[in-house]
């Protein structure tokens, strides 16, 4: 019999909840941890239709990546779509947990398997944590050299997006290394300019900040937050090897709220 905790367990000792950034609510969402589990679902956010889809499969656990709660209920009462959701997953007794910013920050994580599908090789944390190991961001470098259009397209492709934006001066200027955080990075370009990248990536860039990349001759991909949808197949493979007799699957909702014409 394998419960929730035992699951829960395996997922802190890979992320640990001690790496994740102060004030985030990541760690166990919903449910009872005593709870025994069959079935797991992995997904980028929990929304209506990815509960619907857990409740129609048989799931029991859901990991997300992002946190189910971002902010806290003011009430339970049922006309408010996501007090809906929580009542459902409690009359399903669907166990949620989120691994935010530590799966973030761990090594072997989320910004380790964009590095992956990026291309990106022998990369470091671009922001460290006192072990060297653990932290925000990546920075490596390609095998060769691109132009910057060019690999805006390959990152196009990886995420399936219907387009990236970019900021930058000159989208043909050869790029080799790379900076990479995974979600809402803006704030951090400085650091991936002063790391010695050719590029950054990462998600939601602000306009007037765009501005400053360009007046400090840097450049910026910006996939779409939903990058980090990437992480969805390596974290079930993550279940795979720690409990066989489990059975699990990858989200088939797409969750990114942004629709382009």
């Amino acid at each position: 019999m394998i419960k929730a905790q035992d699951l829960i367990n395996k997922i802190e000792a890979f992320a640990p909840l001690s790496i994740a950034e102060k004030g985030d609510p990541t760690g166990l969402q919903l449910g009872n941890p005593d709870q025994e589990i069959h079935r797991v679902l992995t997904t980028l956010d929990v929304r209506p239709e990815t509960v619907a889809e857990a409740i129609a499969d048989g799931v029991d656990f859901i990991w997300a990546h992002h946190p189910v709660m971002f902010r806290p209920a003011k009430n339970l009462i049922l006309d408010n779509p996501q007090n809906q959701m929580y009542a459902a997953l409690l009359k399903h007794s669907i166990v949620v947990y989120a691994s935010h910013t530590n799966l973030d920050a761990a090594k072997g994580g989320l910004n380790d398997w964009l590095c992956q599908a990026f291309g990106v090789q022998n990369a470091e944390p671009l922001l460290p944590n006192e072990d060297g190991q653990t932290g925000l961001g990546r920075v490596g470098t390609l095998a060769q050299s691109i132009s910057l259009a060019d690999y805006a397209l390959q990152i196009k492709q990886a995420c399936q997006v219907k387009e990236v934006r970019i900021i930058a001066k000159d989208i043909q200027k050869p790029i080799k290394k790379v900076a990479i955080l995974g979600g809402d990075g803006g704030r951090w370009w400085p650091d991936a300019q002063k790391a010695g990248a050719d590029v950054y990536i990462t998600a939601d860039f602000y306009y007037h900040t765009g501005h400053d990349v360009l007046s400090n001759d840097f450049a910026v991909i910006d996939p779409d937050h939903h990058m980090e949808a990437i992480a969805n197949k390596p974290m079930a493979a993550k279940v795979v090897d720690w409990f066989p007799e489990i059975a699990v699957q990858v989200t088939q909702v797409n969750t990114d709220p942004y629709q382009y014409l």
